[in-house]
């Protein structure tokens, strides 16, 4: 059994569904920084340093692992040279991962 056998098989348990639909958007933020900081090239390290955010605490934000603030992930975006955005939509649109 493939790994997306097995979460589509737990999914079918409401209570597992509810959980795991739960912790969506913290892995969609956790997925974008991983996305962004590889797509600009850029290490944890260097986007510590240009930051002045601990690279220990951005390992940890991408571990799912710490709980950053809005604040913390627009100094983030900015040492990416982007911008952060945010947004509410109708809980019908939202994507299961």
């Amino acid at each position: 059994m493939t790994l997306t056998e097995a979460l589509n098989e737990q999914l079918k348990d409401e209570s597992f569904k509810k959980e795991y639909e739960a912790l969506d958007p913290e892995y969609a933020i956790i997925s974008s920084l991983i996305d962004a900081r590889k797509s600009n090239n850029v290490t944890q390290k260097q986007l510590s340093e240009a930051t002045g955010i601990a690279q220990s605490d951005i390992s940890k934000i991408e571990n799912g692992s710490a709980n950053p603030t809005v604040k913390l992930l627009q100094r983030l975006a900015e040492g990416l040279n982007m911008s952060l955005k945010v947004e509410f939509v109708p809980k019908s649109s939202v994507v299961v991962r």
